[in-house]
């Protein structure tokens, strides 16, 4: 097992699939997760929104944390994405990654069932009773509906010390703000959307949990490293060349863009699992034109 350092660039990683979407296609995995070391990333997250987990089934999620822990050997920290709606599930589902050798396990605010700050804060200090392993938290609205805030966020890190950083996906930088204030080096927080990682590292944030450094990891480790050296200003020129491709990688929904980009490189297969379809021809064809731009395809 590796130390999670949480700093710099960790991949979201996809889950790559069969073309008809019907199995894992682990070659394909393997052959990602060796591009994502040999590009400088600092960790992996696997089964995280990136990789499809709502739509994977118990085993396929065990089976899809394994074998990125085993084919990193320990070279870099696997952070497992195991939250989910149910309490009871993601306890289950942070055990079962920890014994899959997951380095830490992070988790999603419960989605549709809506619960209060209170609900929130009742869930995760349950899973972190239920794992001896660093807890990241993952804060986005705008799939979860519900928005944990910073004074709960504050009183779940009193009361479990293993809870040791946010993914803050709010797109707000005034919440990065907020949390680096009010907790300082108690909870680290990395950026969950890749446009923002420079801005909110300006005001405190440590890396991101990027979608793009599927597709790009060395660049996009590259504006880490920089800013994290104090280096704003190649930072900012570094951060400024990954921002068309950023943009394009949402234009539908996540991770349909990142795959068709991989597609094009050679990867893996486009296949996502329904409810989500596979990226639209047209954007796929700007996609190809803005990867050609940074020298990625021909």
């Amino acid at each position: 097992m590796a130390e999670l350092v949480l700093q710099g660039t960790f991949t979201a990683i996809v889950t790559p699939l069969s073309p008809d979407g019907g199995a894992i296609d682990v070659e394909a995995l393997d052959r990602l997760v060796e591009d994502q070391i040999e590009g400088g990333v600092s960790g992996l997250v696997p089964c995280g929104t990136t990789g499809e987990a709502p739509t994977l089934t118990d085993a396929e999620q065990i089976e899809v944390i394994r074998r990125v822990v085993q084919r990193a050997r320990g070279r870099v920290p696997i952070l497992a994405g195991t939250g989910s709606f149910s309490t009871k599930k993601s306890v289950s589902a942070s055990r079962a990654a920890v014994e899959a050798g997951a380095d830490g396990v992070m988790i999603v605010m419960p989605y549709y069932n809506k619960p209060s700050q209170d609900g929130m804060c009742a869930h995760v200090l349950e899973v972190a009773r239920s794992v001896d392993v660093p807890i990241v938290l993952y804060n986005i609205p705008g799939r979860c509906i519900v928005d944990l805030a910073p004074e709960t966020t504050e009183r779940i890190c009193a009361q479990a010390k293993n809870v040791v950083g946010m993914k803050e996906a709010t797109g707000n930088v005034l919440r990065c703000q907020e949390l680096v204030r009010r907790l300082g080096d108690r909870l680290t927080v990395l950026s969950g959307d890749d446009a923002l990682t420079l801005p909110m590292m300006a005001v405190g944030a440590k890396g991101v949990i990027s979608v793009t450094s599927n597709v790009l990891p060395a660049q996009t480790s590259r504006v880490t490293r920089l800013a994290l050296e104090g280096r704003f200003h190649e930072a900012k020129a570094a951060h400024f060349e990954l921002l068309e491709l950023h943009g394009l990688l949402f234009v539908e929904p996540n991770p349909a863009p990142a795959k068709a980009a991989l597609a094009l490189m050679g990867k893996m297969s486009p296949a996502v699992r329904g409810p989500l379809v596979p990226c639209s021809e047209a954007l796929t064809g700007r996609l190809q034109e803005a990867l050609g731009r940074v020298g990625a395809v021909k």
